[in-house]
Parts: structure tokens; C-alpha cells; sequence
């Protein structure tokens, strides 16, 4: 027996993301979407749960993001070879595309759990000799191309993906959909479940669909229209072709083109939200769908600063594998806390000393922000008012960003330029710098490094938002607006604090911009920047309750539990 086909030795959970994010050198990730994906994937390997992932092998990345003197941002290939972390295997499977037969091979990756635990991880790939140079080349870039190329992906994905594991002997009882990239292999199990052979799809469509939500299971992660693939009806017929009927696909995915998510709601018998908030939102943008909510964790081993492994290790023994056991971090004394964090911030302004130039000071309040550069992210929020926030913060607070903005979200790349731009306009009041290429690497040096943890999306767009999570782990509060995971985290100035008011909407279209500004900018001046130089036992305090009330929950290890107990095992 080929020693991979041990894998295949008792039934698993397939989980499918279209970007999976285990280390920064394997570049095939975005954001939380990616990151959570790997996050889970390691909690699975931990807790030795029956698992399989399916993802793309993305061979040039992403993007590699560069910052020109104008402040625009520039993109370049981050090409990496798989060869150098994963075994080929040697199955091939074929999708059809345009009529035209595609192979695809894949990738095998070991995540492997100090606790004995390994998951196999399969990375599909369509750059084959036999395939033509333009197939070659629909696996190359993460969200890359046109609506055409982004087809020819997801088909890869969802279709390719099920057939892979078909053809390599894996036994499937549940598929999990990260998000709906990867919904198209409904329509590869809705295909399968058809039989006998004379049985028409729409004399057995009922009883077909009914025996595909058996195996499937569908996590949103969006309220953003542009987080729902859509893809008109006329292009599915020339990509995909019409082996399904088209009055039976518009049954399933939606009348006037094909949404992704509408298709994977239709199929799946259990479908969650990432959060309690996100959950009741997308009961309301998806009414007629039974919704639940599991909300997101990280892998705590993963993100905590090296300074946090040694303290946690010494104090919470066991903590790396229950996390939960991190409710007890009040046995660790604050001076100890305390000059962990101080390793965590040295080893970041060291970071952005090498990288960009700029010395920040250690004694300095500093605020962190790195998201995706979307605009309902508000990255510039905290710059609105100039002379306000030198009045507040001179001398007093320094700021360090992050984060990338899709190759062709130009207004999220305005965002960057904006901060840029307000950052020289500000020089010699208020430090703030803006670090390039926002990875792995660089977000685990910064959500440690930081003293404080900003986020401030427009409500009630951000669907969980896990770097919060992150910081918290490693005793940094949140400040943040009310949505996502901190309406269940939040505690008000003993976890964090909160910035404008409690979270009771239910509709995308309101917006709380100025009271939102007011008391972001009011907390800082009259409660944050107080309690951080005036009571630092006040402030270890808050730095404590992030652990031990907000990091024990929100993991990866408590949320996989959830999946298994809750969505896998029915």
C-alpha cells in the first residue's frame, strides 16, 4: 500500500476552501478566509479528527504587495514551487471545461499535530503537460482573472476537488464548504446521487437533493454582496455546459444568474454564520434558511508570541492543547505578563525598524490596524479628524497598518494611499507607519507587539473578524466596534472597550460613521490613553481579562468541537 493511501482508511470530513493559509511560505491565502481555513485544519490535525482539506495550489499566490513613493499600491507574483513542501501523488482526475477535458493532479501536504494527530491537505493543480497553455494556467493566481478564469477555478475546486478524492479511494461522509467558492460540488454529488441510469433529473430531483443535504455543509462568511460569486447563466452554459438542466440550476442557484451561495444553501442541510450577529444577519438575507451560528476561533499555538508560549508553558501547563485552561491566566503574575508583552513589542519595532526605517517608541502607547483594504473596513477612520488626533495623541500614541486591497478593488487601494498620506501629513506629532506586504509572518508580530487592537467596520458588514482574537491571545485588549465576534467578546474596560453604539441593526444600510468617530476619539483621550500611563496594574488587568475571558473561548479547538458535535454528526 502507497503510504498515503492510509488516509483512506476510514471515512472523512472534506473541507473545502478556496484559500487555505498554514505558513507564509506557502503564499496560497488572502485574508481570515484563508487563515481561518488553515487555523481549522490545525485544530482538526490537534483533536486527530477524521479530516481531509481541498484547496487550490495556487502556484504565483496571491500577490506580493509593494507601496510606491505616491502611496499606490503594486503587485507582483509570489510564486512558490510545491514541490519543496508536498508530495505529487500519483492519481489524476478530468473536469470538463468548454468541452474540453481538463486533468488535474494534486498535491499532498501533511499538517501534523504534536499530539500524533496529521490531516492530509490536497492542493489541485491544472498545470500538467497535455493540458493546453491556457489551462495550464487557471490554478495559477488566488481570485485571479476574469469572471471566466474565476469559473474555470471554482469548477476546479468543486468539481475537481470531489472527483480527486473519489479517484484516490477516500470514503466522504460529510463536505464542509468554506464559504461558496466551492459549491459546485453539489452538482458533482447531485450528478452521482442520479441513478438508475433511465431516471430523468426532474422525475428525481427531490429525492436527489434531499440525498446530497445529507452529506454537505455550508459556512457563510460574508453579508458583502461581493463575498457572493455570482456568474451569469450564459457564461455556466459555454464553461460548465449543460449537463444539469438549466430550469433545474435556476431552481437551485437563482433565476437571473448563478449565485454560489444560493446554491450551496439550496444543498446543504447545515448552514452557519461565523458569529451569533453574523448568523441573525444572514437569517435575514437569506430568509427561508435555517441559519446557525458557530463562531470562528484561531489556533492558539500558532498565534501566540514566542514570549506567551514560554510564560503560558510555565503557568498553564497543557494550555497549547485546551486552550480553555487559559481562564486561569491570573496565576501568572503581572510583572511576568507585563515583560512578555514588552518581548512581543521589541520584537515587532525591531521588525518595522528593518523594513521601513522608521524607530518607534517603546514607552509609546500603540495602536495596531491590519485588515484587507476594504472600504466598509474603514481604515482611515481614525485619520477623519487630523488636528483632533495630534491633540490626542502627541507624544502619546504611535500607529502601525497593515493590510492589502484586491488587484482590482481600486477604492480599497485609494484607502491605502489615504492612510499614506495622512501619516506624512501628521510626521513629528503622531508616528505611524504602514508595513508592506501584510502576511503570516508579519500579523504574528504584530497583533503581539501592539498595546492595543483597533477595528472600526461599518456595521453590520465584518462577518467574525478572528486578528482580534489574536491580539487578545497575547494579552492585547480590542477596541472595537460592535460587530462580529467582540459583541460576544466585548466587555466594556475589562476585556476592551467598545466604539459607538451596542449592535442591535439588522440592516446593511445603516450607518453610525460620526458617533462611531466621536467615541473613538473621546475613549482615547479620556479612558485609554489614561489607564495605559497612569494605572499600569489597571492596564495588566485589561490585558489579563483578554485572556483569560476572550482567548480560553475563542480558538479554533472550541469551535472545531462545535463542528463535530453540531454539524459533522448528523
Amino acid at each position: 500500500m502507497s503510504h498515503w493511501k492510509r488516509f483512506t482508511q476510514e471515512p472523512k470530513i472534506a473541507y473545502f476552501s478556496m484559500e487555505i493559509g498554514l505558513s507564509a511560505e506557502i503564499p496560497t491565502y488572502s485574508g481570515g478566509l484563508g487563515i481561518l481555513a488553515g487555523d481549522t485544519i490545525k485544530s482538526a490535525a490537534d483533536l486527530k479528527l477524521p479530516m481531509v482539506a481541498v484547496t487550490l495550489a495556487s502556484r504565483h499566490g496571491y500577490f506580493i504587495q509593494t507601496i510606491d513613493p505616491e502611496g499606490r499600491q503594486r503587485e507582483a507574483s509570489a510564486t512558490w514551487n510545491p514541490g519543496r513542501f508536498m508530495e505529487l501523488l500519483p492519481v489524476k482526475t478530468l473536469v470538463t471545461i468548454e468541452d474540453r477535458d481538463i486533468k488535474i493532479q494534486s498535491w499532498l501536504y501533511r499538517v501534523k499535530s504534536p499530539t500524533g494527530g496529521e490531516i492530509p491537505a490536497l492542493f489541485l493543480d491544472t498545470d500538467i503537460p497535455g493540458n493546453s497553455e491556457e489551462d495550464r494556467h487557471i490554478t495559477d493566481h488566488l481570485y485571479g482573472g476574469d469572471l471566466s478564469i474565476r469559473l474555470k477555478q471554482e469548477i476546479v475546486l468543486g468539481i475537481g476537488g470531489a472527483r480527486m478524492l473519489e479517484a484516490l479511494g477516500f470514503s466522504i461522509k460529510k463536505f464542509h464548504m468554506n464559504e461558496g467558492h466551492a459549491s459546485f460540488l453539489t452538482l458533482e454529488l447531485l450528478d452521482r446521487a442520479r441513478h438508475p441510469v433511465e431516471d430523468t433529473w426532474d422525475e428525481r430531483a427531490s429525492w436527489d437533493t434531499r440525498r446530497v443535504m445529507n452529506q454537505c455543509v455550508f459556512t457563510t462568511h460574508t453579508p458583502v454582496p461581493a463575498g457572493h460569486d455570482r456568474f451569469p447563466y450564459d457564461l455556466v452554459k459555454k464553461v460548465l455546459g449543460d449537463r444539469i438542466p438549466l430550469p433545474l440550476l435556476q431552481e437551485l442557484a437563482g433565476k437571473e444568474s448563478l449565485n454560489m451561495t444560493m446554491l450551496a444553501l439550496n444543498l446543504s442541510g447545515y448552514v452557519n454564520g461565523v458569529a451569533k450577529k453574523h448568523g441573525e444577519i444572514s437569517q435575514s438575507l437569506f430568509p427561508g434558511f435555517e441559519i446557525h451560528a458557530i463562531t470562528n476561533g484561531i489556533h492558539t499555538f500558532t498565534w501566540a508570541s514566542p514570549y506567551f508560549v514560554s510564560l503560558f508553558d510555565k503557568y498553564i501547563p497543557g494550555w497549547a492543547h485546551e486552550p480553555e485552561l487559559l481562564v486561569r491566566v491570573d496565576n501568572i503574575p503581572d510583572e511576568e505578563i507585563w515583560e512578555a508583552h514588552c518581548g512581543a513589542k521589541a520584537y515587532l519595532f525591531q521588525y518595522i525598524e528593518e523594513t521601513t526605517g522608521t524607530k518607534l517608541d517603546s514607552e509609546v502607547l500603540t495602536i495596531g490596524f491590519a485588515r484587507r483594504s476594504a472600504t466598509y473596513k474603514r481604515g482611515d477612520l481614525i485619520f477623519t479628524d487630523l488636528e483632533r488626533l495630534v491633540h490626542i495623541g502627541k507624544g502619546k500614541l504611535q500607529l502601525v497598518f497593515g493590510g492589502k486591497a484586491h488587484p482590482r478593488d481600486e477604492p480599497g487601494k485609494q484607502i491605502i494611499q489615504r492612510i499614506i498620506e495622512k501619516t506624512s501629513q501628521i510626521k513629528g506629532q503622531v508616528k505611524a507607519v504602514y508595513l508592506e506586504n501584510y502576511n503570516m509572518e508579519v500579523a504574528y508580530r504584530l497583533v503581539s507587539g501592539v498595546d492595543l487592537w483597533l477595528n472600526n467596520p461599518i456595521r453590520p458588514l465584518e462577518a467574525s473578524g478572528t486578528s482580534g482574537m489574536k491580539a487578545a491571545l497575547n494579552g492585547v485588549p480590542n477596541f472595537s466596534v460592535l460587530d462580529g465576534w467582540w459583541i460576544e467578546g466585548h466587555i466594556e474596560g475589562m476585556t476592551g472597550w467598545s466604539i459607538g453604539p451596542p449592535a442591535t441593526e439588522t440592516d446593511l444600510n445603516d450607518n453610525h460613521a460620526s458617533e462611531d468617530l466621536e467615541d473613538l476619539y473621546n475613549k482615547l483621550e479620556n479612558i485609554i490613553i489614561p489607564l495605559y500611563y497612569e494605572d499600569r496594574a489597571g492596564w495588566i488587568r485589561v490585558m489579563k481579562n483578554a485572556i483569560g475571558k476572550n482567548a480560553y473561548y475563542f480558538n479554533t479547538h472550541v469551535m472545531m468541537r462545535r463542528y463535530a458535535t453540531e454539524a459533522y454528526i448528523r
